[in-house]
């Protein structure tokens, strides 16, 4: 075990601008963002455009990660990400999405996802999740992916490291003509071994034009996950592995998930495009 004290929450920093010139979502200053009603299947044009996007949120989080030590707020890896994004003409997604003030989600040890960068100060010994989506010409792409600060537990480490390779081998069983419940089979499958709990009420999900297209995917074997992937279909994976319980709890800021048991959980996260063979991973630096 970590043994570190639970987190609280920080202080929130004002929201970040972003020049004029930048191409932002329709949902920015609304309350939520129109639903989306167009194809899951993106044509050709549309996934180049993704892959820079994703490529763009890729780097961005590799350069957020550089800065994660003892001693560094989440508030200042917010920093870097938003201006690495503005800096190469992209939007950060998760600016103003349904109100949420920051560039990226960090969620550090017990947080399941959706924790906003403050003045919490990182640890020796977390472990920290970084979100990162970016807009640019008109689409997003969307990663995440979980990091060491400093020192840390040896059963913290193994929970990373297996989360990383349950997205490693959801993406392998992406093949079209399979239902998009394979993913969650696959990842529950493999985290049943080592006796993790799968996150279930939070999911992989269509993108595209839109940053959630309505299009689930879940990371346990629902039966209802029936959809069958065909070339073209544009989704995340992005599975969310816990050292005890799946149950969660909100904080009041209406955003921050925690494992209801407070226990450690880690997040991997890519987007990518069903080929004709299989999968080609769009966030990649």
């Amino acid at each position: 075990m970590s043994g570190q004290p639970l987190l609280v929450p920080g202080e929130i920093t004002p929201v970040r601008s972003v020049p004029g010139n930048i191409r932002r979502p329709e949902y920015v200053g609304k309350p939520a963002p129109t639903p989306y009603t167009g194809p899951e299947i993106q044509d050709s044009d549309t996934v180049e455009r993704m892959r820079i996007a994703g490529r763009i949120a890729a780097q961005a989080m590799e350069e957020a990660a550089k800065h994660i030590a003892p001693g560094v707020t989440t508030d200042e890896l917010d920093r870097v990400a938003h201006e690495f994004m503005i800096d190469h003409g992209a939007y950060p997604s998760t600016l103003g999405y349904r109100g949420f003030p920051k560039s990226l989600c960090s969620s550090l040890n017990e947080v399941i996802c959706h924790g906003i960068p403050d003045s919490t100060v990182l640890r020796d010994g977390d472990i920290v999740n970084l979100d990162v989506t970016a807009y640019i010409n008109g689409v997003h792409g969307d990663n995440n992916a979980t990091y060491l600060c400093g020192d840390v537990d040896e059963e913290s480490k193994l929970l990373v490291e297996r989360t990383r390779e349950s997205l490693n081998r959801a993406v392998k069983a992406v093949r079209p003509g399979r239902q998009i419940n394979v993913i969650g089979r696959v990842i529950e499958s493999y985290a049943k071994r080592f006796g993790y709990g799968v996150v279930r009420d939070f999911t992989g999900h269509g993108i595209n034009t839109s940053f959630h297209s309505g299009l689930i995917v879940p990371h346990y074997d629902s039966p209802h996950a029936t959809t069958v992937m065909q070339p073209g279909m544009t989704f995340t994976i992005e599975p969310m592995l816990t050292l005890g319980t799946h149950e969660y709890d909100m904080w009041d800021d209406g955003w921050t998930v925690v494992t209801k048991d407070r226990r450690r959980t880690a997040q991997f996260e890519h987007t990518l495009v069903v080929t004709e063979t299989g999968a080609d991973i769009l966030t990649l630096p």
